[in-house]
């Protein structure tokens, strides 16, 4: 409803992870370069994790973008909430595998056969598993133990896990230590700085089709970054609220009150609080030592670096 009035194409702040929307910072466009390195060089297990509303799944679907344009066959498990039977299920489905028995082992000999096709063909295979703090230790293991299909040079199949800081936390588990070991590259999605939430600001409301007009204030965007730690999803729920309700009051520019308005009745005041009362997070947190060596942190390494090339 406030398209006509602000003169733009479509909503700029929608929820959904659209990849046109996604705004390259730099941990962004490291954490893009280690996926899309890792799938060319057939590196087996990436990681991407980040906090909750960071861009994950964004990115995730702009790397499907990236897979379709290259023609790499991928299987996206949006939802891995399902049973063993159901995740192989829904992944051969997704490859656009034929398999008339619900066996595992039918499903895997099919698997293997497609994988070896692609592989003569010259085609990789990507399986990007998101929400993956929620999958089981054993259905991990079972992801784990698809890395085994291979050849004597090369993996068959290209994974991709990414999930919430607690998937990092569950890869701590003794019990997981084979598959700890297998993750070559790990990619973080972080909160946006205010310089960087004054570009995304603007950014999006350009690819909605913005003629240029300043609609938030310079104030308002501190505002909006504050209330939001950064995060996007929540910048996407102030401003779009803002822009709503700028609408209503025929205001064309919107104002720092009009946002602090938006995040008293969201309550994100009293969060501000809550983080108040924190310590700030390391830019660059530490695991214990679980397998992996320190220096593990792929998302701080240049294109065509793994962890392997640093020493410790």
């Amino acid at each position: 409803m406030y398209k006509k009035f602000f003169r733009l194409r479509e909503s700029p702040f929608n929820v959904n992870p659209d990849p046109r929307y996604l705004y390259l910072t730099r941990h962004i466009q490291e954490a893009l370069a280690c996926l899309i390195y890792g799938i060319q060089t057939r590196k087996g297990f990436v990681l991407l994790t980040g906090e909750v509303g960071t861009g994950k799944t964004t990115v995730l679907n702009k790397l499907l973008d990236w897979s379709r344009q290259e023609q790499i066959a991928t299987a996206f498990m949006f939802n891995p909430r399902l049973s063993e039977a159901e995740f192989f299920d829904f992944m051969l489905a997704d490859f656009g595998i034929p398999c008339d028995s619900s066996l595992k082992s039918r499903s895997l000999i099919n698997l293997n056969n497609w994988l070896l096709q692609q592989h003569r063909k010259g085609t990789r295979a990507v399986l990007i598993v998101d929400e993956a703090q929620n999958l089981s230790a054993e259905m991990l293991e079972e992801i784990r133990l698809l890395t085994n299909l291979e050849t004597s040079t090369e993996k068959l199949l290209q994974i991709v896990l990414a999930g919430q800081p607690e998937l990092e936390e569950k890869l701590i588990d003794p019990q997981l230590r084979q598959l700890r070991q297998r993750i070559t590259l790990w990619a973080k999605t972080r909160p946006l700085t205010l310089l960087e939430t004054h570009g995304y600001v603007k950014e999006r409301l350009r690819i909605a089709g913005s003629p240029g007009d300043e609609i938030f204030s310079a104030a308002a965007i501190e505002v909006v970054h504050r209330h939001a730690r950064g995060i996007p999803r929540l910048i996407n729920l102030l401003c779009e609220h803002a822009l709503i309700s700028a609408f209503v009051e025929h205001s064309p520019t919107i104002s720092e009150k009009i946002v602090e308005e938006v995040a008293r009745d969201f309550d994100l005041q009293d969060m501000d609080i809550e983080t108040a009362s924190k310590p700030a997070p390391s830019g660059h947190p530490i695991l214990v030592d679980h397998g992996l060596p320190q220096t593990v942190r792929p998302a701080s390494l240049p294109l065509g670096k793994t962890a392997g090339d640093k020493k410790s």
